[in-house]
């Protein structure tokens, strides 16, 4: 009868096999810098939706509470506004 899943043969061949891709030597630094990747992307994945969370809304059309420009919603100054000598407000 067929089982779902891995046995432990099925784990000692996957072991053989890349053993004898990579050799001994190059195993532990493959395994060193896959932790490193995963580290990486779990932070990243993180401060994402940490991003995400923190971010304001914006609405189109703007209204009440809504930022009318990313800078106005992260608090940056904004640029002068430009008029020709003599225009007034």
């Amino acid at each position: 009868m067929l089982r779902n899943g891995l046995e432990p043969w099925h784990l000692l061949i996957v072991i053989l096999v890349a053993v004898i891709l990579f050799g001994s030597r190059k195993l532990p630094d493959a395994a060193r810098a896959l932790g490193k990747s995963m580290r990486i992307l779990k932070s990243e994945a993180k401060a994402l939706r940490e991003d995400e969370e923190t971010a304001p809304t914006v609405r189109p059309g703007g209204g009440e509470g809504a930022a009318a420009t990313p800078a106005d919603a992260a608090g940056a100054p904004r640029a002068p506004e430009s008029r020709a000598p003599g225009q007034a407000r």
